[in-house]
């Protein structure tokens, strides 16, 4: 059975946090680096139904995409929220692990998965990393579809292939309109219009698009928009990142056992109408 450290440390070589952007906070938010660790959960969000669920499961650590504290905090009183959840963990000695945008620029990374997801080749990142001399790892990535189907059927296909959500697909442009290339980027993707529009593609698969950037993205040419919910188009990572933690496990014969959460973490909840097209 491994020490946390050396799960971590593997965990550190597959999404280096020196990859993370500046204003990031990745790594280990807690965890005794010598604790021994059998079970392992993967999770897009570190609230406290992830922790409940891994204390029932009886992991040790818990892998999340998104930071628990991103913008620092003062206190973890247990009276907080993210307090709480602090204190579970700490108190049945569970770690916690984060790998955001270091996972967001990895190869494979987060929309790797989401190219997966959606059975769509990968030819390049969106925007490269300049440090990557085989020019694999970056954000997003530019991806081509086996065989051309309309702006409608893609984001049906989105529709079927990511996990449901409140939210569903959004979709800008003209549904009929021929889709032979697209651009994936995991979570929020609307600051990547610029490279987008740059790549040429036909279509755009994100979250978190706002009005104004969206409607001066198809003001600006025939582009269609997908628009899906922030947790689902980055919960695939999950199951691309436990797939490699298996591995890893095999290969050093810890005999992990992984676990991808299926709880829907997504702040929203019910989707209303009123007589919008859908």
């Amino acid at each position: 059975m491994p020490r946390l450290s050396e799960v971590i440390s593997e965990l550190d070589a597959l999404w280096p946090p020196e990859r993370a952007e500046g204003w990031d906070a990745v790594g280990t938010v807690c965890g005794d680096p010598d604790a021994e660790v059998d079970r392992v959960l993967f999770a897009v969000d570190p609230v406290q139904d992830i922790v409940d669920e891994a204390l029932k499961l009886g992991a040790q650590l818990i892998v999340t995409h998104h930071p628990l504290y991103l913008r620092g905090t003062t206190t973890v009183a247990a009276g907080t929220f993210k307090g709480r959840v602090v204190h579970t963990l700490i108190k049945h000695d569970i770690a916690l692990h984060v790998a955001h945008t270091n996972a967001d620029s990895a190869d494979p990374g987060v929309s790797d998965a989401l190219a997966g997801a959606l059975d769509l080749r990968v030819e390049r990142p969106l925007v490269p990393d300049p440090t990557d001399p085989a020019g694999r790892r970056g954000l997003g990535r530019i991806c081509t579809l086996g065989n051309p189907e309309t702006l409608g059927e893609f984001a049906a296909r989105a529709a079927a292939r990511l996990p449901a959500t409140a939210q569903g697909i959004r979709l800008a442009g003209d549904p009929d309109a021929l889709v032979r290339t697209v651009a994936v980027s995991g979570g929020s993707g609307d600051s990547l219009f610029d490279a987008v529009r740059a790549a040429g593609v036909d279509a755009f698969l994100t979250a978190d698009l706002r009005h104004h950037p969206a409607s001066e993205a198809v003001q600006h040419s025939s582009l269609g928009l997908v628009d899906a919910a922030h947790w689902a188009t980055e919960w695939p990572w999950c199951e691309q990142a436990a797939a490699q933690l298996d591995a890893i496990s095999d290969r050093h014969g810890w005999d992990l056992r992984v676990h991808i959460s299926k709880q829907v973490t997504d702040p929203w909840t019910t989707h209303h109408s009123s007589g919008a097209p859908n």
